[in-house]
């Protein structure tokens, strides 16, 4: 199978594509704008490796003639790419609508004339708003309150249209926070991490007591893979891991393992219309054979090891966006 990987040189995309070329015969295109937050070097050794099974195209998903040059003769789209920095939307919410709404109807109607078999649309549980108690299910409403997150509804929206309206086989998958390897440092553990690993404070917003659930990269990707898979076409499919902690608990353990203490802790305000706490229910995904492989506490401290390690992959991309 041939497959069309948007995003794949971004965080979750180029971890997606190391699981899949490791574990089945699949050949891949990835096909990345290469923004701030993609990284060639996070593929560079799988576009090179001398199996010839991963190829890369620089392109822009809003850009109709390079995906209709790029997308005919895949079997498989699964679909990353997108804007994702909660504040970044903040500062500027017409880009996020841009890239997330415009580029994904971009891609699905080229999909729809191309006879992909499986489109894959990657998207979050920030769609479903805050929950207080409980955890959102699949068909509850959603209720978005970032423009980041409202982007991402849309999108959902619109690759799910396209299941009705011209038969396009979506599947659309919503997960809770990643982390692991080759994340970008602007989000909450690379950041962190880094910082204290530079001697750095870190910028705890508020009281530190959003909560959010985190999954492994590598679990979330193969529950990606089982969709894909076995997923009912038109169905929606949320993965998360029951790891909830507040951001001041997991800012302790970060401060733990880089062998800092809590005068490293930079209290900052609040963001504006911070989500209290996310929790989906992940029975749907579940019941498809999937399981989790990563327990967070041996995952964090991977994590951060990893990190220690590979400077020469995060410094560059600090010192570019510190400028």
């Amino acid at each position: 199978m041939k497959y069309f990987v948007t995003g794949a040189a971004g965080f979750i995309g180029s971890n997606y594509i190391r699981w899949l070329l490791a574990n089945t015969d699949h050949t891949v295109t990835v096909f990345d704008k290469l923004t701030y937050a993609g990284n060639f070097e996070s593929i560079n050794d799988l576009v090179e490796a001398p199996d010839d099974r991963c190829s890369f195209v620089k392109g822009d998903i809003c850009d109709r003639d390079a995906v209709e040059t790029a997308l005919p003769g895949h079997n498989v789209v699964v679909h990353f790419a997108a804007e994702s920095h909660v504040d970044r939307s903040i500062e500027d919410p017409d880009a996020f609508v841009h890239t997330n709404v415009f580029g994904t109807n971009v891609l699905c109607d080229v999909a729809r004339r191309s006879d992909i078999e499986r489109f894959v649309h990657i998207s979050t549980d920030e769609t479903y708003g805050s929950i207080d108690f409980g955890s959102f299910q699949e068909f509850d409403r959603l209720e978005p309150r970032s423009p980041y997150s409202a982007a991402k509804a849309g999108s959902d929206l619109i690759a799910l249209s396209y299941v009705t309206t011209y038969g396009l086989p979506v599947v659309v998958t919503r997960c809770s926070n990643n982390y692991g390897p080759y994340q970008f440092p602007e989000k909450l553990i690379p950041l962190f991490t880094t910082n204290l690993l530079d001697g750095l404070k870190v910028p705890l917003y508020g009281d530190g007591g959003n909560i959010r659930d985190w999954i492994h990269v590598e679990d979330h990707n193969r529950a990606v893979q089982v969709v894909l898979e076995k997923g009912e076409i038109g169905g929606v499919y949320n993965i998360g891991a029951h790891n909830e902690i507040t951001n001041r608990e997991i800012t302790y353990r970060l401060l733990d393992l880089c062998g800092r203490d809590e005068s490293f802790i930079e209290p900052v305000a609040d963001r504006l219309g911070h989500d209290r706490r996310y929790s989906v229910d992940i029975d749907r995904i579940s019941a498809l054979g999937w399981k989790l492989t990563r327990d967070f506490e041996t995952g964090l401290a991977e994590t951060v090891d990893w990190y220690k390690s590979r400077r020469d992959w995060w410094e560059p991309l600090k010192a570019r966006t510190s400028r």
